[in-house]
This record gives C-alpha cells, structure tokens and sequence, in this order.
C-alpha cells in the first residue's frame, strides 16, 4: 500500500486486479458491483476507460513525471488522453468503482485535473472508503483528522485508519499506533500502541521499525528491552533510515543493547552524517576530536563540525567556536570563535553563552565589554551553568557590568556553591565571614569554607585559622 496521500490512493495489487476484473479491495468482480442482468461491465470502452484512469494512476504513484502531459490512452474515437484535466473527466465515468472513487478523491484534494475542493475529496474517498478500499479509508481519516473537507474529529480518524490498519494498511496502522499512544481519538493505551507500531514495523517502514525500536528502549507498551530496541533500530539504519543510523551510533558508543564498539559507533555516525543529518556530523566530529573509533584527526573533526554548524546546529556551532578559539584543526581566529559561540548562544546554548562572555570580559575576538559580559552570563546562569553564575555574583560584588549589589552577589555564589563548585563556595564562606549581603555569621563562613577545602580549594590552616579568629568551639566547629 502506499503511504499517504501524496501519492495516488491506489495499491499495486489492484492495477493487476482490473486486468482480471476483479479488485481484492472490494471483493466484489465489476459485473457484481452492477445491478443484475447489467453488462456495463462487459462494455469494452468502459473497461478501457477503466484501464486507462487506472494505468494513469499507476504511472503517476511511480513517479513517471510524464504520464502528466504525455501519456495517451485510447479512445472509442481514436483521440488521445492527455494530463489530469482529461483524466479526471474520464475517471468520473467510472467512478462507481471504488478504486476510481479514491483517486478522484485525491485529485480534488490535490487539486489535480480539477479545482482543489477539501469537501470534494472528502466525499469521494468516503465512497471508496465505505466499500472497503482500504487507502480511502486512510485518506478519509487523515481528513478527520486535520479537520480538511469535513470537522475535525478524532474518534472518527481513529476508527476509519483503525479500518485501514486491519487490512494491513502500514501508514494507518503507524497512525492509530500514535494515536493510541497520544490518547488521541481513543482511550490512551501504550500496549496497543505497541501492537499497531509492530504490524507496521512487520512491513518494512524504516521509520516505523525505528519507533518500535524507541518503544523497547523506554519500555513503553512493551518491556524495557535495550537488545531488541538496538534490533528494530538495526532494521531502519540498514534501509538507510539517517536517524536510527544516528541512533545505532549510539548505542555502539554506549554499549546499550549491543557490545560496546567505537569503530560501529563511527561508522553509523559516518552514514548518517554523509546524507546530511547535522547531529550525526557534529557525533562524527566528536570522534574524530577525541580518537574514538577513529584515528585522531582534528582536521576531519573541525570539518565535520563545519558542516553541522552550518546547518544551524547549536552544539556543533559551539564546537567550531572552542576549535577556532583554540587552534585545533583550524588556525586560531578569535573573531570566527566569537561568531559561533554568539550563534550558538543565541539559540540557548548555555556553555556558548559562558564563552562569549568570557569573551566580551576578556576583550578577546570582540571589544571588551563588561555590560555585554554580564548579559550573557546572566542568559548562562538562568541556565543553572554553575561558572556563569559564579562569574554573575563575582560581577555584582565588584560592580562590573552591573550596579554594585552584594545580596545579588550572594545570590548567585549560592546557586554555584549548591552545585559543588569549589571557588563560589570559599567566596560565599567570605561573604558570611565579613557579613557581606548577609547577616555575618561565623559558622556558616566556616561551613563553606569547609566545603571548598573538600572540594580542592583552600588549606586546612586556612580553616583552623577561620575557626580561631571567629573564636568557634569544638562543638560549634563540628555543628557547622
């Protein structure tokens, strides 16, 4: 069957059918669908009419551009058929038929041969659809469903794709699978999503398999089962499906569902980056930067960076900034670093955000400026970025960029303290030990202080020092 209605609502099987008179979507031979006695079936012209709309189609699904303008079929005067206009008048003689009926149906809905009429369509694939063709009964519910030609309802896309699936139809039966996953339409159930998602997979659809893969790997509708997740994404990535070859990647590098193996993890990496798909290519890059199932080559790394970056990639913009800014695999430039960590930044990337203002604090690849500095340090740490913050509070306590405000200091030493960072932590200890934007308090100096000895900064003479000139007791030391 074929997978929307982008192409012509028609399946191969039913071209071989007309040539026998007899179409499996209805069950019925053509002398049955007519009244008894009726030889309008036996009609010659009228099956060559059939033939000739069905051949139309046929053509048209596989894609041969020039069966729109020159493709001729034989008339009862010796005429030639020529394009849609033509085609769609000939199709309504034998619209009784349903597979007819269905692709009039996606001609009004097209606007193919006639004026593009979402009512139209509707009506004619219900036709079809209601005896029993099952790629109408598809349409109909993606019409039901984005509310074209007739109100959108999705009980009714659900039961009329729910009709479609049953006869094996693989986009209706992927359809109710999400639908069922959504609680769209009917009552959430991630078992029958599960169910619908596998018939579909069973056919072949790449990107079904890859879904059903995704299934097992979150554990939704079926047990949580990481080998037969890597097994359907396996399945999509060897039709070439770019995104399970990203994901197969992955699992390579992770070792999740199959033996760890860098050298897959490259290669897949490597399919899905070479048809264009940025996540792939900044992967790859990361392999390349890191010798991880490759030989080292920050050269390839700097390029594959490139070419995700480009495609508007935050973190591959990010990277291309850090390589220009360093000096690996590009000569230094720290302007060009500056341009892709703003790039980066402006779409959220918290650590470009960091960067660029290091950058605009340091004067480096931009003029200095101390207000922009803050900015994006700020835009960091609303992020939870613990050095953005650390850098915000440093900023409020010394009044650059920002008006002096020792509370707003202490504020944001706290969130980067919270995190574990060890140089917020001794200057919100110093904050408490000289009463700064806080109530001095000699215990919770100490307190941090500790914390930041723990977690490499500081000395211990440093602490028992602290703990001397507050005059804190044994208990007091040990309560803090």
């Amino acid at each position: 069957m074929l997978l929307s209605e982008n192409f012509a609502p028609i399946c191969n099987r039913c071209r071989n059918a007309f040539e026998r008179h007899y179409c499996p979507a209805h069950t019925k031979s053509f002398q049955a669908q007519d009244s008894a006695g009726s030889s309008r079936a036996r009609d010659p012209l009228l099956r060559r009419l059939v033939t000739a709309a069905i051949v139309l189609v046929t053509l048209f699904t596989l894609n041969n551009l020039m069966a729109r303008y020159s493709f001729g079929a034989e008339r009862g005067d010796g005429g030639i058929l020529q394009g849609y206009t033509q085609a769609a008048k000939w199709v309504r003689k034998a619209k009784e038929y349903a597979c007819v009926q269905g692709f009039l149906g996606w001609m009004y809905a097209n606007g193919q041969g006639v004026e593009q009429d979402y009512k139209q369509a509707a009506e004619w694939y219900r036709r079809a659809a209601e005896q029993g063709h099952a790629v109408a009964q598809y349409n109909l519910g993606r019409m039901y469903e984005d509310g074209r030609g007739v109100k959108q309802d999705d009980k009714q896309a659900a039961e009329w794709y729910r009709k479609a699936a049953e006869q094996g139809h693989v986009t209706a039966q992927w359809f109710l699978g999400v639908m069922y996953e959504n609680g769209q339409g009917v009552e959430r159930d991630d078992k029958r999503a599960a169910e619908w998602v596998r018939r579909a997979a069973e056919q072949g659809e790449p990107l079904v398999r890859y879904k059903l893969g995704r299934m097992y790997e979150d554990g939704r509708g079926v047990g949580q089962d990481d080998k037969q997740a890597a097994e359907w994404v396996r399945k999509a990535a060897e039709q070439g499906y770019a995104i399970a070859q990203l994901s197969l990647g992955g699992m390579y590098k992770d070792g999740r569902g199959v033996e760890q193996d860098d050298k897959q993890a490259a290669e897949w990496y490597r399919r899905a980056a070479e048809q264009g798909h940025a996540y792939a290519q900044s992967f790859l890059g990361w392999m390349y930067g890191n010798g991880r199932g490759v030989e080292r080559d920050d050269k390839q790394a700097a390029e594959w960076y490139r070419r995700a970056a480009e495609q508007g990639y935050a973190h591959a913009q990010f990277n291309r900034g850090w390589m220009y800014q360093n000096g690996r695999g590009v000569e230094r430039d720290d302007k060009q670093a500056a341009e892709w960590y703003r790039r980066a930044a402006e779409q959220g990337h918290a650590v470009a955000q960091y960067n660029l203002g290091r950058m605009y604090e340091d004067g480096q690849g931009v003029e200095q400026d101390d207000k922009q500095a803050a900015d994006w340090y700020r835009r960091a740490a609303e992020q939870g970025d613990a050095y953005a913050q650390f850098n915000l509070g440093w900023m409020y306590a010394n009044s650059r960029g920002v008006e002096q405000d020792d509370k707003q200091a202490v504020e944001w030493y706290r969130r980067a303290a919270e995190q574990g960072y060890a140089i917020a932590q001794n200057n919100l200890g110093w904050m408490y030990a000289n009463g700064r934007g806080v109530e001095k308090d000699a215990a919770q100096a100490y307190m941090w202080h500790y914390l930041a000895f723990l977690n490499g900064y500081g000395q211990a003479q440093q602490l028992d020092n602290l703990a001397a000139e507050a005059g804190l007791s044994e208990t007091a030391v040990r309560r803090a």
